[in-house]
């Protein structure tokens, strides 16, 4: 049916199967790195709570052994501002503790700005493969059926053996669409599902780190 049908609805066909391949391979590349994310996050976490003042927490976050973690760049993030204000001679605990406090704030929302960017990798287009898909496949579908009954009125025939291969072409695009359509829904809510799994981790890891470096402060670490 593929080879019997038009150039149009050929390229239609191929552009969604392609889509299909790059959905498939998207799961599989994104299934190693939300992996990869979670076993690193896990061994950073016990390595972060083993820091016992904020120049350690800023080494720890910016070891190469968690190079890209995103709690370890918040981490080394943070650590970093308040050493560099420390190292600039400002002020960091007392009645300066609020502003330092904020400085670490800020540091840490710009590491998370960049990890929903990076997070939401590939997402768009799971999205667009899901919601354009079918009516992509039936673009192809409306063009082979009218290739079809044009072929009818030259022909000047209606006997179904001459019409039917022409619709079942038609058709297959459509098929296709939904072949394409439905794994990549599936992939996109699972995959958000996962990130705001992560995102809701890292959120609380926000918070635990900000009381370790409040404590620090408290202490004159």
């Amino acid at each position: 049916m593929f080879l019997a049908a038009g150039a149009v609805v050929k390229v239609v066909m191929i552009g969604l199967l392609l889509a299909s391949v790059f959905s498939w391979v998207l799961l599989i590349t994104k299934m190693f790195e939300f992996g990869a994310l979670n076993k690193q996050s896990d061994k950073f976490l016990e390595a972060f709570r083993g820091a016992r003042s904020i120049a350690d927490i800023a080494r720890i976050g910016s070891s190469e052994e968690f190079e890209g973690n995103p709690m370890a760049d918040m981490a080394a993030a943070a650590g970093q501002e308040v050493e560099m204000s420390r190292q600039a001679g400002l002020a960091v605990a007392g009645e300066h503790r609020d502003s330092t406090i904020a400085r670490a704030t800020y540091a840490i929302n710009a590491v998370q700005a960049s990890l929903v960017k990076r997070l939401s990798g590939g997402m768009v287009f799971l999205a667009s493969v899901g919601s354009a898909g079918p009516f992509i496949g039936l673009f192809g579908t409306v063009y082979g059926i009218m290739t079809s009954f044009i072929g009818i009125a030259n022909t000047n025939t209606t006997n179904l053996a001459v019409v039917a291969p022409g619709i079942a072409e038609a058709l297959l695009a459509t098929g296709i669409g939904l072949f394409a359509a439905i794994p990549a829904v599936i992939f996109y809510n699972y995959f958000q599902t996962r990130i705001s799994g992560y995102g809701t981790r890292s959120e609380g890891f926000v918070a635990e780190l900000m009381n370790a470096i409040s404590r620090q402060l408290d202490k004159g670490a």
